[in-house]
């Protein structure tokens, strides 16, 4: 009981400061003047990941390297099927109309591929770690300099990119601060301190409950752990989607599942050889490639429905049976 407190209470501070984080990232993000989808795909998506990222390093010191693929296969599987399922049944049905969705689902299903490929023969070398962190950095380069339009302090666009892109009516919703935002900077330094501290505490009481349980550490990490350290994407999402930019929420759930791919296993493998689980591989990887094969071809229309929404919240059901073996 006392560590299934700690996991719970380590949980809650570590959303809670990566949610703070987030926000301060994001006011810095609105200063420098990136566009809403780059900071839905970038600066909104590395900040919800930082719970993967800073769990998945401390796995990795904890020689607990087990949890990280659980933790990333979990976490991509939790924001495909949960979490675009709760943006579709809230809105209905909403258009994507951000004009470089393309390459970004293209990148968004080639991180997934080279995850599986990496993992496929149960080793993920230092070699592997670096080819998945060099494919982030192409990622990021890609999100920043392919929208090189940024916000003006008047909220004003260009007009081929009024033309091309008619999400220019969020972008007039943010506005510039005259002044760098000091504060949020610091808000963000205190913030990346409690994620580590929690992240620990995250992953030795993984440890602990795992011993309890008699059950793997990956079982916890792919279910437990993974819907813990995705709550971040789904605030984002509620959020968003309130706020009538459901597309800021998928722009989330692509650059984190990217980030989660590239980002998180480049960093954990590149401080050491990651122990792969047999049950992710038989039941995870394959659920995770079935949902970005499905997102994919579900945002060919660049919209989302309620109905293909409440189809989403079915597949991830029946990932949680099966992995408990409920069904």
């Amino acid at each position: 009981m006392l560590w299934a407190a700690i996991f719970v209470l380590s949980l809650f501070i570590l959303v809670q400061a990566s949610d703070y984080f987030t926000d301060a990232a994001e006011r810095l993000g609105i200063f420098l003047g990136f566009h809403p989808f780059i900071i839905g795909v970038t600066i909104v998506a590395i900040g919800t990941s930082l719970p993967e990222l800073a769990s998945s390093i401390a796995a990795v010191l904890q020689q607990s390297s087990e949890v990280v693929l659980g933790n990333v296969v979990g976490s991509n599987i939790t924001n495909i099927f949960l979490i675009v399922g709760v943006a579709s049944a809230m809105s209905r049905k909403f258009k994507i109309t951000y004009h470089s969705l393309k390459v970004d689902l293209q990148i968004f299903l080639s991180s997934a591929f080279l995850l599986c490929l990496a993992v496929g023969d149960r080793d993920f070398s230092a070699g592997d770690a670096w080819l998945s962190l060099g494919g982030f950095i192409i990622y990021l380069l890609y999100a920043v300099l392919s929208h090189p339009n940024t916000l003006e302090t008047s909220g004003e666009s260009s007009e081929r990119d009024a033309e091309e892109d008619p999400a220019e009516d969020t972008a007039n919703c943010l506005k510039k601060p005259d002044r760098f935002p000091v504060k949020s900077l610091a808000i963000a330094i205190v913030s990346l301190i409690f994620i580590w501290g929690s992240a620990e505490y995250t992953i030795e009481s993984v440890t602990k409950i795992s011993e309890f349980l008699q059950i793997g550490k990956e079982v916890i990490a792919i279910s437990a752990v993974a819907f813990g350290t995705s709550l971040p994407e789904l605030i984002v999402t509620i959020v968003a989607t309130r706020k009538g930019n459901p597309e800021m929420a998928v722009g989330n759930v692509l650059g984190s599942n990217i980030f989660n791919c590239f980002a998180v296993m480049g960093v954990a493998g590149a401080i050491d050889n990651l122990e792969i689980a047999p049950v992710i591989i038989a039941e995870g990887l394959p659920a995770m490639l079935a949902g970005t094969i499905l997102f994919f071809l579900t945002t060919q229309n660049k919209q989302f429905s309620r109905w293909e929404g409440l189809l989403f919240f079915v597949f991830y059901g029946w990932f949680i049976g099966e992995l408990f073996d409920f069904l």
